[in-house]
This record gives C-alpha cells, sequence and structure tokens, in this order.
C-alpha cells in the first residue's frame, strides 16, 4: 500500500522487549523491598505471635512465660506450626499481590495470567 494521503498510520506501540525488561525491573524491584516488608500474626489470645518478612524469613517469636511451664509443650507446638503456617500463607499473599500487580501490565487473556 502507497504511503500518502489515503495510508492509515497504525499507531505504534512500546516495543515488546522494552515492556518486558521494564517488568523484570519492577519484579526485582519488587522482590527486594518483600525483604524489608513484615506480616504478624498472633494466635492463642496472643500467647504466640510471629514476624514474617516478605522472603518466608521469620523475624520474631514471642512466646507468653506461662507457656513454657511443663505440661504446656504439646499446646505450645500446636501454636507455633499455626503461627508459623499461617505468617507464611500471609506472606506468599503479600508477595503475589506484588507480582500480579505487574504481570497485569501484560494484558494477557483470561488464563494465561503468569
Amino acid at each position: 500500500m502507497a504511503k500518502g494521503k489515503g495510508a492509515r498510520m497504525m499507531p505504534r506501540s512500546a516495543n515488546p522487549m522494552q515492556q518486558i525488561q521494564k517488568m523484570q525491573e519492577q519484579m526485582l524491584a519488587e522482590q527486594q523491598a518483600l525483604g524489608d516488608e513484615t506480616v504478624e500474626v498472633s494466635v492463642g489470645g496472643g500467647v504466640v505471635r510471629v514476624v514474617m518478612n516478605g522472603h518466608q524469613k521469620l523475624q520474631a517469636l514471642h512466646i507468653e512465660p506461662a507457656l513454657l511451664e511443663p505440661g504446656e509443650a504439646e499446646m505450645l507446638r500446636d501454636l507455633l506450626i499455626a503461627a508459623v503456617n499461617e505468617a507464611v500463607e500471609r506472606s506468599q499473599a503479600m508477595a503475589g499481590a506484588r507480582m500480579n500487580a505487574i504481570t497485569s501490565q501484560l494484558n494477557l487473556p483470561p488464563g494465561l495470567g503468569i
């Protein structure tokens, strides 16, 4: 088709490779920032509290001294497991939300999300 008065110019979209590179840079920055972000979980009415960062690393653990009594070991174990598991789930959800915010820029068809 000849260029001229009757020719239509298609708008040029941004270079896909540049978009991918920008997205990779954003993902790296978000992944690094997640190391500074934390979630806190409290179980058993606050007798066990854990703090975990966005890299799923345990940062802090608080146990009420009453749970350190003999005979409370099983309850303490159950509370620790519950608290750590919930903290991992929340941390993963936080990280997933961050990454989804970046990958949603790709405008992929439903079912093809990253």
